[in-house]
Order: structure tokens, then C-alpha cells, then sequence
């Protein structure tokens, strides 16, 4: 099974993009997107339905703003929103269940360039640690995906030193990182890569993507106990569309 996380900066202006184009092309088995910028009435008159794939959302109560949704081939036993309204109602967080695993689809929030919602983004971390824990208590393994919105290490950013005090690189995200895989988690795609200049997000107003100066913030991390069953984990920078680019990883 092949699964995708891709922080598609509006699914509209990503359609117009390629996006349905990629979907059908790649044929992933499960595609969990962030920050779709739907509400929800727009999702009824979306053509989100493409051939082979069914699509759920969950949209914020702020129009055009935020938001997660899902393409699957094969349905979940279930699916439904984290259940902490302060962060539900951004659409930030979907939760689908499947036989083996639960797949966690989440768009963490952004601290913002004077660190203004640094404290809502470490209550969302330490709500979302505490959400997986109950989940891996109950003897579930846990697929968390998404756009984390934070690089962890000095690798997974191209200028650690220039951007000490920028919003997703500020110690204290760092620190909620690292607690987390302190937990029991991994970070796939470390897991199976250790070089740098591997990047998900590039700003477009610099144009830094051919620069290749970007940053790794979006992940797929697993309990420890599931990973035995991760056979590849990677980052997909050819892929247009978006000013952040596919991550994906393979399941047994």
C-alpha cells in the first residue's frame, strides 16, 4: 500500500494545476491532503470524485481557510475529526481507521512570522501527542502524516542559522518534535535517509525551489512497533503544483 501526504495550498488552484492529472497518473492507494481551503458548502459542487477514488473532508469553519481531506481507493472502517473543537473547527485534523493502522491526516498549525499562535500551535502538539499515545494504549499502531509545519533538525532546513527565530524552526517546535519521537515514534523518512537537502517546502516568493533552499516540514512518522512494516519512505520534488511537494511512504 502506497500512501501520500501533500499540503496542496488550495485543492482548487491545485486542480488547476495538474493535481487530478498527478492523481490518476501516480495511482496511490490513499492521498491525505492539508490546507484544501474549502468550506463546506464548496465541497457538494467540487469535482473531488476522480475515477477510482472516493474523497472525504474536513473543512474550517472560516471560509477558504485551512482544511484536510482524503482520497482512498479502499474505505476506512471509519473517519471522523480529532474531536478537540478549538482545533476541529480549523479542519486540521482527520482520523481514518483501517484494519491495520490509523492514518492520521493533519495540518498542524503555523506560529506565524511574529510567533503569534505559538501557544495554540504547541496546545495542537501536545493535543496530537496525546491523541496518538491513547490510540497506540488501545494496542493501535498510528500513521501520523501531514504538514507538520516544523523542521525538526538543522538538516531539514538549507539556512538553519538565518532562520533561528523563524516561525517553524523556533526551539520550542524543535523541542515538541523531538518529545514526540521521544515517545516511540519514527520519522520515516530518516529512517531511510540520513543526507540533507531533501526538502517539502520552498517559498515561492524567492523562488527557492530551483534554488533547492527549502525546508522539510512535512513527515509521516509511525509508532516503533509499526515501522518493521515502512519499506520506503520518500519526497517527491519533481512534482508540481503546490509551493510544498508530495511525501509518501509504502506499507507491507
Amino acid at each position: 500500500m502506497r500512501i501520500v501526504s501533500w499540503n496542496v495550498n488550495g485543492i482548487r488552484a491545485a486542480s488547476r494545476n495538474g493535481f487530478l492529472q498527478w492523481l490518476q497518473s501516480a495511482q496511490p492507494d490513499i492521498v491525505c491532503i492539508q490546507e484544501t481551503r474549502l468550506g463546506t458548502v464548496e465541497l457538494e459542487h467540487a469535482v473531488f470524485r476522480p475515477n477510482g477514488y472516493t474523497s472525504v473532508w474536513r473543512s474550517a469553519q472560516k471560509p477558504g481557510y485551512s482544511g484536510v481531506g482524503t482520497y482512498y481507493k479502499a474505505a476506512p472502517l471509519s473517519e471522523g475529526p480529532m474531536d478537540v473543537p478549538e482545533f476541529d473547527c480549523e479542519g486540521r485534523v482527520q482520523v481514518l481507521e483501517y484494519e491495520a493502522f490509523t492514518l492520521i491526516n493533519a495540518y498542524f498549525p503555523n506560529s506565524q512570522r511574529a510567533h503569534t499562535r505559538l501557544d495554540y500551535k504547541l496546545d495542537f502538539c501536545r493535543a496530537m501527542w496525546a491523541f496518538c499515545q491513547r490510540l497506540r494504549g488501545q494496542g493501535k499502531n498510528v500513521v501520523l502524516c501531514g504538514d507538520y509545519n516544523i523542521a525538526h533538525e538543522e538538516i531539514d532546513i538549507a539556512r538553519p542559522k538565518e532562520n533561528e527565530n523563524s516561525a517553524g524552526f523556533l526551539p520550542q517546535e524543535r523541542s515538541a518534535m523531538t518529545e514526540f519521537l521521544s515517545l516511540g515514534y519514527v520519522d520515516t523518512f530518516r529512517h531511510f535517509c540520513q543526507e540533507g537537502g531533501h526538502y517539502t517546502w520552498w517559498s515561492v516568493v524567492t523562488r527557492a525551489r530551483v534554488k533547492n533552499i527549502g525546508w522539510r516540514i512535512d513527515y509521516f512518522c509511525v509508532n516503533e512497533e509499526f515501522m518493521p512494516r515502512v519499506k520506503e519512505a520518500a519526497i517527491h520534488p519533481d512534482v508540481m503544483g503546490s509551493d510544498h511537494c508530495p511525501v509518501s511512504i509504502t506499507i507491507e
